[in-house]
Formats: structure tokens, C-alpha cells, sequence
């Protein structure tokens, strides 16, 4: 009787070992930073600004994107977020410039934050895109930033719009008009 006591209880503990001693060698996944939505984050090297949920919304040939993200200032400067998107010669280059202890939102047009241009890019919709981040003295990042069209509805206003193009429009040049003349009476 003893005996099947003992082999009750060792087949138990092992049975409860078995099933919860997975949590001893495998990582916890609610651990594991990951970025939560469309966009990528910018991992912390690439300087003091922290930049969140960057994505670029292209047009349909990827010519020109509006690149969304949130970028935050935690420190009392303001301070310059470089950015080159592409590789070589022709990486598009651009900057922004966010005050000291602020959240700048690329993008909320809510808050009338318009997301950043980008002209003369290559970014297909629905690839990735080489984006390298620099800020403050940070060494910098380059990360495959995902390239999304204005096809889901909460992208659409984030949609690049083609550019104003001004013309002045051509006067008519002045035709000279015969106007009808007294003849002399006979």
C-alpha cells in the first residue's frame, strides 16, 4: 500500500514538473519587444530620438511616399532626426526636427502633423525599404522599413497626393482690330 502511495505521488510531481517546467528554459514571450503594428521601431543606437511605428505610404509605381512615425524626444534639446532612405546614389535624404521633451507624430493629421514627404524615391508598395536613422550623437540605424499603399481605409489620408504643379496661364497676345473709318464725302 505504501508503495502505491509513493508511486502516486512521484507519478504526480512528475506530471506537474512535466507540464509547468517548460517556463524554466523557454523565454517568455510577453518579454520579447516587437513592434505592434505596420510600421518598425528604430532600435536605441541610432541615437537619442526614439522613432516608433515608421512606415512609409507610397504611390502605386513608389515614386513618392509620406513616411509615418512617431518620434520622441525624451531629453530637455531639441534635437534632428536624420533620415536616407534607399542606398548609394540615389538614397533620398531628409530631416526633422523635434522639440526638447515632445512627442512629434508624423502624420496625425488630427493634430494637423503632416506625415513627411519623400519625392524621388524607389519603394514599391508592399516591400521593404533601407531607411538609415541618426539622431544626436548617436552611431545610427539601418533598418528594412515596410512600404504600404492608401488601400486600407486608416492609410488612405496618409496617401501621397500628387504635387500642386502652378502655371500661369498665357495671355492671348493683342490682335489689333480695324476699327471703321470716316471716308470723305464726295
Amino acid at each position: 500500500m505504501k508503495t502505491r502511495l509513493i508511486a502516486s505521488i512521484a507519478v504526480g510531481a512528475a506530471v506537474v514538473l512535466g507540464t509547468t517546467g517548460c517556463n524554466i528554459l523557454a523565454p517568455q514571450a510577453t518579454t520579447i519587444d516587437y513592434s505592434a503594428s505596420d510600421g518598425v521601431n528604430v532600435p536605441a543606437d541610432s541615437g537619442p530620438l526614439h522613432v516608433r511605428n515608421a512606415l512609409i505610404v507610397a504611390n502605386d509605381d513608389g515614386t513618392t511616399g509620406n513616411f509615418v512615425a512617431a518620434i520622441v524626444n525624451d531629453t530637455t534639446e531639441p534635437l534632428t532626426l536624420r533620415l536616407e532612405v534607399g542606398e548609394g546614389s540615389t538614397a533620398v535624404r531628409s530631416s526633422v526636427n523635434v522639440p526638447g521633451n515632445r512627442t512629434l507624430s508624423l502624420g496625425d493629421l488630427a493634430d494637423d502633423v503632416e506625415p513627411l514627404r519623400l519625392d524621388d524615391i524607389d519603394a514599391v508598395p508592399g516591400s521593404t525599404v533601407p531607411v538609415y536613422f541618426q539622431s544626436g550623437d548617436g552611431q545610427g540605424a539601418l533598418i528594412q522599413v515596410p512600404v504600404l499603399d492608401g488601400a486600407l481605409e486608416y492609410l488612405a489620408p496618409l496617401a501621397p497626393t500628387p504635387e500642386a504643379t502652378f502655371s500661369i496661364p498665357a495671355t492671348p497676345s493683342a490682335t489689333p482690330t480695324p476699327t471703321p473709318s470716316a471716308t470723305p464725302a464726295s
